[in-house]
């Protein structure tokens, strides 16, 4: 990466929607030669363009969730099982103490209770030691994130985890919104 890749970079972290024109001009190469240099830069893998979603905009509540897991087996199972699931918005390994550091999100308070115990969360999983919930009470630097939106589509009897919402006790009290992924769903995502 060069100035001219750390250019691009910069001014489309600030604005996703700059123009090749726009951009030409910050490097001073043609549209076509930005043009292939984005585009160098797409193919590697380098940078990838998408939208970002401001979660405090929607109201919606992100928690950290550290676990620390008993094996790779179990460790691979927790990917596997939420892979598909849209409140997570990364999950990353680590080499510390906790194994597993994952950052979620939940439409009410209520339902970001119901994230952190019941049996949709990340923290009931077999093979878990330990964990911590941590609830976010402010953002600095950039309130946006990847928000997984597009695995929200309320199409599905059970959630990807292999849970249903219906039976759910915090569910039918109205404690929780449900799985985004399922017919159930009752929040505004």
């Amino acid at each position: 990466m060069d100035d001219v890749d750390r250019k691009i970079i910069t001014q489309l972290q600030k604005d996703g929607r700059t123009t090749l024109e726009e951009l030409s001009k910050l490097t001073g190469f043609t549209s076509m030669g930005t043009k292939k240099r984005l585009e160098n830069l797409i193919k590697k893998g380098i940078i990838k363009i998408s939208a970002l979603i401001n979660p405090s905009a929607l109201g919606l509540y992100p928690a950290i969730v550290m676990l620390e897991m008993e094996s790779a087996e179990a460790m691979q199972n927790v990917l596997d099982r939420f892979e598909e699931c849209p409140r997570i918005i990364q999950i990353f390994k680590t080499m510390g103490g906790y194994n597993l550091i994952a950052l979620v999100v939940a439409e009410t308070k209520e339902t970001l209770e119901s994230i952190s115990m019941e049996k949709c969360s990340l923290r009931c999983s077999k093979g878990i030691r330990r964990s911590e919930f941590y609830p976010i009470s402010d953002t600095y630097f950039s309130p946006f994130l990847q928000i997984r939106e597009n695995l929200v589509h309320k199409e599905n009897k059970v959630a990807p985890c292999k849970v249903e919402c219906d039976p759910c006790s915090r569910f039918e009290n109205k404690k929780c919104v449900g799985c985004p992924t399922t017919i159930h769903y009752r929040g505004p995502l």
